[in-house]
Formats: structure tokens, C-alpha cells, sequence
């Protein structure tokens, strides 16, 4: 039965102004929180996807309303729009891969998933902290096509760990944070339709989807994608110098705690 519960609406909202913000935090936070409420993985990882689907494209619009990125299709394309390029195609083909063998294939038990995403950003985050002593800011796409297909692996396993990734490694690779963060939110959005494709597809061979908690999640997570951009664009650059670091380790603290304590 599809119907409104609010405490899910309340944490959605808060997860997703902060992914909004930060560029990472809805699936990472949430995911674990609905697993230790008693959730199924198949009721809430193709969940979250469709509500990121429309999150992430939702919060790419905004983020360029308010100038925090420049997306432009007119030659020569522009540097902001190609890292989306990269990003976006390599983690659809990412995503596509992950769902398949982690539900159809091989059906890998929860805890490994969530440990496995939890440890990586964990790292990602300790290093980002290191690396605020000392900033390259030249552009390396080859970095880039690592971390794009890896955070679309994670987003597939865990419908988590996309954002911290593609976060982190579009800073390591000498991305403007402000603007990271708004391709991060709209790369999202293609990943995660891709991501939904996968799943109709593995529940066309008999793989069941709940979809009980798609209205409280998205009603959430859509006013918190509006919200956020907001912030991004008010809030001083410095400040996301050192949150995005700290709050992936916080996440990913999150994440290994609920599952372990």
C-alpha cells in the first residue's frame, strides 16, 4: 500500500537538502537509516533512484539558475559541461553493470554492499581532509573516468556512495567545489534513470520491487532539491573546502554503525 509516512518525508527532506548542498549524503545517509528501520534492499535502493532521478535533475536546473554551474551545449563546449559528459556516461554504464549482477546475478548479501561503500567514502573523505593543506587545481580528466565509474558501481550496489565519490574525485581532479557539487547533483539524475531501467529490468525476469515508500521519499527529497541549490550559492566556497571531506567520513561512519552496532 503506497501512503505518506512522515518520519521517512522528515529524513528524506534532510538527506537530500544536504546531497543538494554538498553533492553527496541522500543515498549514503538514508539507505542505511531505512535498512536499520527494517527496509529491504529492493524496497529501498530502486526507490531512492527514482526520486534521485528527479532530485538530481530538479537541483541541476536550480544549481544553474543561481549560477553555481554553466552548462552550455554550444562549441567549443565548455569545461563544466564536459566533466558532466564524463561523468554521466561512465557512470550509466557503471550503474547498468552493478544493478545486474549485484540483484540478478550474484544477489550479494546487504552487509557486504553497505560495508563495502561505507569503507570507500570513509577513506575518500580522510584523504580529501589531508589534501586541504595542499590543493592542485589543474584539470586531470583521466581521474575523472576512474572515479565517475566507480561512484556509478556504488550507486548501483547501494543506490550510496555515487555523490562522495563523484564529489571527491571531480576535487582531486581540480574541479571549482561549488560547481562539483552542481554536476554532481545533475550527473545524478542520468545515472539514476539508467539505474531505474536496470531495475524494471531484473523485475521483468521476477525480481520484486516494493515501491511502498516512493511517495514519502520523493515528496522529501523533491522541496529539499529546490531548497538546496539556494545554498550552495549563498554559502562562502571555503565552507565547502572542509564540509564535503568531513561529512563523508561522518557518513560513512553512519553507515558501517548500523550495520555493525
Amino acid at each position: 500500500m503506497l501512503e505518506l509516512i512522515p518520519i521517512i518525508i522528515i529524513l528524506a527532506f534532510l538527506f537530500e537538502t544536504m546531497d543538494s548542498s554538498a553533492g553527496m549524503g541522500f543515498g549514503t545517509g538514508l539507505t542505511p537509516l531505512l535498512f536499520v528501520m527494517g527496509y529491504e534492499p529492493l524496497q529501498v535502493v530502486p526507490i531512492l533512484l527514482i526520486s534521485e532521478a528527479v532530485t538530481g535533475f530538479t537541483a541541476g536546473i536550480f544549481h544553474q539558475e543561481f549560477e553555481n554551474v554553466s552548462f552550455s551545449i554550444k562549441k567549443p563546449i565548455n569545461l563544466e559541461t564536459r566533466v558532466m559528459a564524463i561523468i554521466g556516461i561512465f557512470g550509466c554504464i557503471a550503474i547498468l553493470f552493478s544493478v545486474i549482477i549485484t540483484y540478478y546475478t550474484l544477489e550479494l548479501p546487504t552487509e557486504i554492499i553497505k560495508t563495502y561503500v561505507a569503507l570507500l567514502v570513509l577513506v575518500m573523505g580522510i584523504i580529501g581532509i589531508i589534501r586541504l593543506k595542499k590543493r592542485e587545481s589543474h584539470y586531470r580528466p583521466n581521474m575523472l573516468l576512474f572515479f565517475s565509474f566507480l561512484a556509478g558501481l556504488n550507486k548501483g550496489i547501494g543506490a550510496g556512495g555515487y555523490g562522495p565519490v563523484v564529489m571527491m574525485g571531480q576535487i582531486f581532479s581540480g574541479i571549482y567545489e561549488k560547481t562539483a557539487t552542481a554536476i554532481a547533483s545533475f550527473s545524478e539524475g542520468f545515472v539514476s534513470v539508467v539505474g531505474i531501467l536496470a531495475f524494471l529490468f531484473i523485475s521483468y525476469q521476477g525480481i520484486a520491487i516494493d515501491y511502498m515508500l516512493l511517495p514519502s521519499i520523493f515528496t522529501g527529497g523533491f522541496f529539499a532539491a529546490i531548497l538546496s541549490p539556494y545554498l550552495v550559492r549563498v554559502i562562502p566556497n571555503r565552507f565547502w573546502q572542509v564540509v564535503i571531506p568531513i561529512y563523508a567520513i561522518g557518513m560513512a561512519i553512519l553507515a558501517l554503525s548500523s550495520i555493525y552496532l
